[in-house]
């Protein structure tokens, strides 16, 4: 049983992964892969397609058979997809770099070969190459840690480079990665994008609370004042356990809704702050409709594609990919970003075909907002779609570390020795 393999895999690995998957089936095995990959899928001898969407609106066996079958499926987000009736589209016209740019001169951590790489800013770019071939010491190792450290920030180790330039260029630079957003149960997705102030002062201006003297602070499960003292707010008790693993139970005090009775029976719209907080992301806005302030952030959470999470919803329960884009919200939700360079390591990670459409979209209005986009990415729908594109390799390890391609991803499918834009030509048509 494998669980995405195709995760940090180039489509030249990933072909030879498909071929060790199929040499094990073909010895006696049994092979179950949970994969988004499109040629995975049309490899598979059977398919099992759990949807219909994501959240609530997911958890039904949509289809099951062999690939004939689901191209057929008209229930099928996935067929959509894979049979052309919903795609990925190439941008009609891309953004022309301009005069701003960062330049990185003579990088040569691990295997980087002593190489120079100008990252046009303004724009959305993607660092592309085989597995192994450098990219994540070029764009983590050298240019993130090496802007940080010149700017006072960094006290680790940076990747050897001899100068990175440009850097005046930008206000910040932000690596927008897939761990967790908070380590608590009390960490939660309305309180990442600040969102949750707006709630509790909806509550705290009902007749109720002002009767009692309850303020905005009491209908926080973070700080004393209305909040279970006995959990903290948490919603649950952890009980240590001497020789075995700690369990964790559902308060008895406040029955895990984290609030004192005389908390909850303060009410908007019918609801208290507890029932509130399980409304999913699509009811609450329709259910704060007239609060502004509180929709207009919640929006950004549908706009990347996580309508189906619950406001309240623990931290510790969101997959690396969801809290990434729960941070992507976080930022899109600012109206003004300056000049702020966003670096993203595979973002398509665990992503769904219709997933990868919006999360584009979030990326384009990071741009739109004054933003610069930089993203480690394998996945050839991303990539067809940047505006400008470099190409590490041509192999992995030993063999890479050079830049091989650079430029829109036609005039990088145009050369040669790229792998990557091998496969770029019958994606762009070419």
């Amino acid at each position: 049983m494998l669980d995405e393999p195709s995760i940090g895999l180039h489509p030249r690995d990933n072909s030879r992964l498909i071929r060790i998957l199929e040499d094990l089936r073909d010895i006696g095995n049994t092979v179950v892969v949970v994969e988004h990959d499109d040629e995975t899928m049309r490899a598979a001898d059977n398919v099992i397609d759990i949807g219909v969407n994501a959240g609530e609106n997911g958890g039904e066996l949509v289809y099951q058979g062999d690939l004939k079958g689901l191209m057929r499926s008209e229930r099928s987000l996935t067929a959509k997809y894979l049979r052309g009736d919903a795609e990925i589209k190439v941008p009609q016209v891309r953004r022309k770099p301009s005069k701003r740019k960062i330049e990185i001169i003579g990088a040569r951590e691990h295997n980087l070969r002593n190489v120079d790489v100008k990252i046009p800013l303004d724009m959305l770019v993607a660092i592309t190459g085989v597995s192994g071939s450098g990219k994540s010491t070029l764009v983590h190792d050298v240019l993130f840690a090496g802007i940080k450290k010149k700017r006072g920030e960094w006290n680790s180790q940076v990747g050897a480079f001899k100068d990175i330039r440009g850097i005046d260029n930008i206000d910040d630079v932000i690596l927008v990665d897939q761990s967790p957003i908070g380590r608590t149960p009390r960490s939660n997705p309305v309180t990442y994008i600040k969102a949750y102030d707006a709630i509790r002062d909806v509550f705290a201006a009902a007749s109720t609370a002002k009767s009692k003297g309850f303020n905005a602070s009491h209908f926080s499960f973070n700080v004393p004042g209305g909040r279970c003292e006995t959990c903290q707010g948490s919603g649950t008790v952890t009980i240590e356990m001497q020789f075995l693993a700690d369990v964790e139970l559902v308060c008895e005090d406040c029955r895990g809704t984290r609030f004192k009775p005389e908390i909850l029976n303060v009410k908007y719209k019918g609801k208290n702050i507890h029932e509130v907080l399980q409304l999913t992301i699509r009811e609450a806005v329709a259910f704060f409709k007239d609060v502004s302030k509180i929709v207009n952030r919640l929006k950004v959470l549908e706009a990347v594609g996580l309508s189906y999470l619950r406001l309240g919803q623990s931290a510790t329960t969101l997959s690396g990919g969801e809290a990434q884009r729960v941070k992507l919200a976080a930022h899109l939700a600012q109206r003004s970003l300056g000049q702020t360079l966003f670096i993203f390591d595979e973002p398509t990670t665990g992503l769904h075909f219709d997933d990868i459409n919006k999360l584009l979209r979030a990326f384009n209005a990071l741009i739109e907002n004054g933003g610069s986009v930089l993203v480690i990415e394998h996945n050839i729908d991303v990539i067809k779609t940047a505006d400008h594109v470099i190409d590490l390799g041509p192999e992995g390890g030993v063999g890479g570390g050079e830049v091989v391609a650079k430029g829109t991803p036609e005039e990088v499918a145009k050369v040669e020795a790229s792998h990557t834009g091998r496969y770029l030509r019958p994606a762009l048509g070419l």
